[in-house]
């Protein structure tokens, strides 16, 4: 990847290192993979490390209760793993109704779905790694055992869930979650040591049984008990049956750039959906009102196309394969005129999360994304394990017409999502943004950062961002240019400036040299995030 001479300065210098790189959004995590490649793993094992340390040291965003996906590239060739999982077998929408609700609820016990990150480390070390399991969780065991001083932005979003949670969780099933991460009866603050021994426990215990307790043994137990004490839909029999699986990337060609996701049931595809629909347009000036407006109308036609219609694929009403095609494509792009939209789905056809992303000198790469959504998940923690579980059922549908609608054992719409970059069939590099419904609106500005203005992997990602969040409002940087701001609105848009970066997502990229191997990082300057290389 060439990369030009630029005017637009970035907050940080992008890393090089030719043995070894882990990129993701604590220092902690990102030293803990390197150890282990140091320890004779690869960039694989060096993953499974560092997203096992980040349910230690950044519980805010991801836990062991959480799903995971992962694009690995091994000896040329894009492999694609979704570990996401489905619905209680016991829930359905009538039950939910029962229970009062219209809609399915953010937090507490019934938006909780089959965990699926343990199993997404134990499939990847198998599959992949070149370490046990075992090895690979030590350094995440260590920080939950002895403790680690809290980071700037760990500690503000901790104390924001804490100061929320205390006037909201006040069934007697939250009360583990306040027992784990707040034992003083509070927050910690930012510099305090915490440790999690529950947490600790159970990550030995994933890694002498290769995840299995997990889902079958005792772990399995101790949450199927916690859910019939409080009575929550998710049982043994959910877990015992859970498997990841190995799907086939799917990808867009954006200007000769590969770029690759997850197909459905993730929301990979949007941003594939926006690539397309924005090359249809004008060449792309850097820092032109009318290039930030096209990408805009582009992205809320693509996402609003990708809530309408993705879910598990069978369920979908149309095929990834129409939604990615040029005619797609162009006809989206005819739409979008010199002023801002109200986005309606496209006629069809007649017929909060944690990113990391790691690289070895032997040119294996892997893509890795894990979360429990909306912050700290449901709320539900099963006492004394560590265990934070996730609260993926909250985007199900309880519309019987709705492609998403909520089904017993169903994998709803997923906001996580890895991505992959290659040129003519070899591999520049994995990359992600974390952040809920801003991750394909990050991957599609990231992608255009580095393809469309040559911009090296830390400028690609301090860029300023815009994230479009429904009908006309635009969400902007505090430091997006004011000329810029004023321009967008004169063309319709309902512009706001928000007071930090912490609405636009987090991301990490790693982009290799093919011909000298050498590896160029860069990470999210919006949070605690490093690169940590060998």
């Amino acid at each position: 990847m060439d990369y030009l001479n630029h005017p637009f300065e970035s907050k940080r210098n992008t890393v090089f290192a030719k043995k070894g790189m882990v990129a993701t959004s604590q220092p902690l995590a990102a030293q803990a993979g390197v150890e282990i490649m140091q320890k004779g793993g690869n960039a694989i094992d060096a993953a499974i490390a560092a997203a096992a340390a980040l349910t230690v040291v950044e519980p805010t965003s991801n836990g062991i209760g959480g799903d995971a996906f992962a694009l690995v590239w091994v000896k040329d060739k894009l492999h694609g793993l979704n570990s996401s999982g489905p619905s209680p077998k016991s829930i359905s929408v009538d039950a939910v109704k029962k229970r009062g609700h219209d809609q399915m609820p953010v937090h507490g016990l019934i938006p909780v779905t089959v965990p699926g990150v343990p199993a997404a480390w134990a499939e990847l070390a198998e599959k992949f790694g070149r370490l046990p399991l075992q090895e690979s969780l030590k350094p995440a065991i260590r920080y939950a055992e002895e403790g680690y001083p809290l980071t700037p932005i760990l500690g503000k979003y901790w104390k924001l869930a804490y100061t929320k949670f205390k006037e909201t969780f006040t069934a007697e099933e939250f009360k583990a979650w306040f027992d784990t991460f707040a034992p003083d009866g509070r927050a910690p603050e930012i510099g305090e040591m915490w440790a999690s021994p529950g947490h600790a426990s159970t990550l030995r215990e994933i890694g002498e049984t290769n995840a299995r307790s997990f889902y079958e043994g005792e772990l399995a137990n101790k949450i199927d008990a916690f859910m019939q004490q409080h009575d929550g839909f998710l049982r043994k029999e959910d877990l015992a049956s859970f498997r990841p699986e190995w799907v086939e990337p799917i990808s867009a060609n954006y200007r000769g750039y590969d770029v690759w996701e997850i197909p459905p049931n993730g929301q990979g595809m949007v941003a594939l959906m926006a690539l397309n629909v924005f090359k249809q347009q004008q060449k792309p000036v850097w820092q032109s009102a009318d290039t930030f407006h096209e990408q805009i109308e582009a992205m809320k036609l693509a996402f609003t196309d990708g809530q309408a219609f993705i879910t598990e694929p069978e369920a979908m009403p149309v095929e990834t394969a129409h939604l990615l095609s040029d005619d797609y494509a162009r006809k989206r792009a005819a739409s979008i005129t010199e002023t801002a939209c109200d986005p309606e789905p496209y006629e069809l056809p007649k017929g909060g999360t944690v990113y990391l992303s790691a690289a070895d000198e032997e040119g294996n790469m892997i893509s890795y994304i894990q979360s429990n959504y909306m912050g700290f998940g449901s709320g539900i923690v099963i006492p004394e394990t560590g265990i934070a579980l996730q609260n993926r059922g909250a985007d199900f549908k309880l519309d019987d017409s709705h492609p998403n609608v909520l089904k017993p054992g169903k994998r709803t719409y997923h906001t996580i999502i890895p991505g992959f970059l290659t040129k003519d069939g070899q591999a520049v590099g994995p990359f992600g943004v974390m952040g809920g419904y801003m991750q394909p609106q990050g991957h599609f500005q990231v992608v255009a950062n580095t393809v469309d203005y040559l911009l090296n992997p830390q400028a690609a990602l301090d860029a300023p961002r815009w994230q479009w969040t429904g009908g006309k409002k635009v969400l902007v940087e505090p430091h997006f240019p004011n000329y810029l701001v004023q321009a967008l609105i004169r063309k319709g848009h309902d512009v706001q400036v928000m007071p930090d970066g912490g609405p636009f997502g987090r991301g990490q990229i790693i982009w290799r040299n093919p011909e000298t191997g050498v590896l160029a990082g860069g990470t999210e300057s919006r949070t605690d995030g490093a690169v940590a290389v060998w």
